[in-house]
């Protein structure tokens, strides 16, 4: 029998690149052919994936696209600064349909994995008679959330009334100013989008997420059984990296030394670091840098905070020496080897925006978290990790920021969220969960594991399909 050829299309956004970029590794690893498309200004961020493959049957190919956007410099999402921007990004992304339509033609795959944001490929894949297989970078429970959110909306007569999401298996508690809010000429291309990914999934063969059964296990369910849809789990795709240098290597170069990294962690006693990171697409505003920076001198726990390069002149005076000085503060300005701190023994708590990439990493390191989501679908990945899993407490009453600013929490909040998480008791009972979960996760991956086994389901799927 042939090799099946599966295309991946990745979202040019590191958050969505990174698990894909691993999800064709592991691909590759179970024989299948593989072909990363993307654009000639991110190729470069799949070149260590591509490396990993050097010795399987198949070797990960790179095909690229040339992707003009009438923004010279904006060419991924990571470079969008205004919301006019974002609105010119994602009308550019419909210019990616023909050469790619060009490419499918020639090699004839036989299945096509593409990310959400590219809602025509489930056209292209029908024009083709080949199965579009939809990744979107969540988890199930957001996904059933969201679809229940829209089914029902919420009678309340204000932004900040609690109302329970019906027909879930937990009782799901949100406020209005929690909900994605896209109104305004400016998030008009941007609306269209997620409207027509949503039209595009409901179409397509199937959804393939970054998960595992153990993690979710009720909304798996729901998602196949109430929702009527097609997917499979096979995650968590971090836990393919086992190396160092592997858990080093995700995205982009790191700016601290892993050897300097290391040895700051191994002179910490077991679980007393708190991991603070916002991801790569959040803002923390000048003010919200000061109050952490405060919260977190206040705190007794040891620290590990990533920062975007030239913020810390919003720093108290004095704050990062006296960190040095005390032994008590890491601060990594730029790229974080994430994957490799949240597995550290000597850390015991994560401060996260809870993008979903960020919340499997640290189930997955048996960490228990400080739940402080933005935008996006950060604030249902929340509700999973304080009211379903109860492995993180929550950071409070913030809402969703339209412009992905994270702002308005005051010092003495952090400070509490944080001695909570790092706590021997309440804290320790959350990392006891977590750990159970973690323990799962690794399972999950293994031969005969849930999300093994999920891929060897869909593989055999994509060899049998018929249109």
């Amino acid at each position: 029998m042939t090799t099946s050829h599966v295309v991946f299309l990745p979202f040019m956004a590191y958050g969505h690149m990174i698990p894909m970029a691993d999800m064709a590794v592991l691909f590759a690893s179970r024989g299948l052919k593989t072909t990363i498309l993307t654009t000639s200004s991110t190729a470069h961020r799949l070149a260590k994936s591509i490396r990993k493959t050097a010795g399987f049957t198949h070797q990960i190919a790179l095909h690229t696209i040339d992707f003009k956007t009438e923004e010279p410099g904006i060419e991924n999402p990571d470079q969008v600064v205004s919301k006019d921007h974002l609105s010119r990004f994602f009308e550019a992304l419909s210019t990616l349909q023909e050469p790619f339509e060009r490419f499918i033609e020639t090699t004839q795959p036989n299945c096509i994995v593409a990310d959400m944001f590219f809602p025509w490929t489930t056209e292209t894949a029908s024009k083709f008679g080949i199965p579009r297989v939809v990744f979107n970078g969540s988890g199930f429970f957001q996904l059933c959330v969201s679809d229940a959110v829209t089914r029902y909306r919420p009678n309340v007569s204000s932004d900040s009334e609690p109302f329970i999401v019906p027909h879930l298996p937990h009782e799901i508690k949100l406020t209005r100013k929690q909900l994605p809010q896209f109104e305004g000429e400016e998030f008009k291309v941007f609306l269209k989008v997620i409207i027509l990914s949503m039209e595009a999934e409901a179409k397509s063969y199937g959804v393939i997420f970054n998960s595992f059964y153990e993690l979710e296990p009720e909304y798996v369910r729901h998602y196949r059984e109430v929702m009527k849809r097609k997917a499979w789990h096979i995650g968590p795709v971090s836990l393919y990296s086992k190396t160092i240098e592997e858990k080093v290597e995700r995205g982009k170069k790191s700016s601290i030394d892993e050897h300097e990294c290391l040895k700051w962690l191994d002179s910490k006693p077991t679980g007393s670091v708190v991991y603070v990171s916002f991801g790569s697409i959040v803002k923390v505003t000048n003010a919200q840098l000061y109050e952490i920076s405060m919260g977190l001198e206040a705190c007794v726990s040891n620290f590990i905070w990533v920062i975007r390069d030239g913020q810390e002149s919003s720093m108290p005076e004095g704050f990062e020496a006296r960190m040095e000085a005390e032994g008590r503060g890491l601060i990594i300005k730029g790229w974080a080897p994430q994957v490799l701190i949240l597995d550290h023994d000597s850390v015991g708590g994560f401060v996260t925006h809870c993008g979903w990439n960020s919340v499997l990493e640290g189930v997955s390191g048996g960490v228990a978290m400080v739940a402080w989501p933005v935008m996006a679908e950060q604030f249902y990945n929340a509700k999973l990790v304080t009211d379903v899993l109860r492995i993180g407490v929550s950071i409070g009453d913030v809402e969703w920021s339209a412009d992905s600013a994270c702002e308005g929490v005051k010092r003495e909040v952090i400070e509490r969220a944080v001695e909570r998480v790092m706590s021997v008791k309440e804290g320790g009972d959350m990392r006891m969960r977590t750990r159970k979960l973690q323990v799962k996760a690794k399972t999950a991956v293994e031969k005969g594991g849930s999300s093994y086994s999920d891929l060897t389901t869909f593989i055999e799927n994509i060899k049998t399909f018929k249109q």
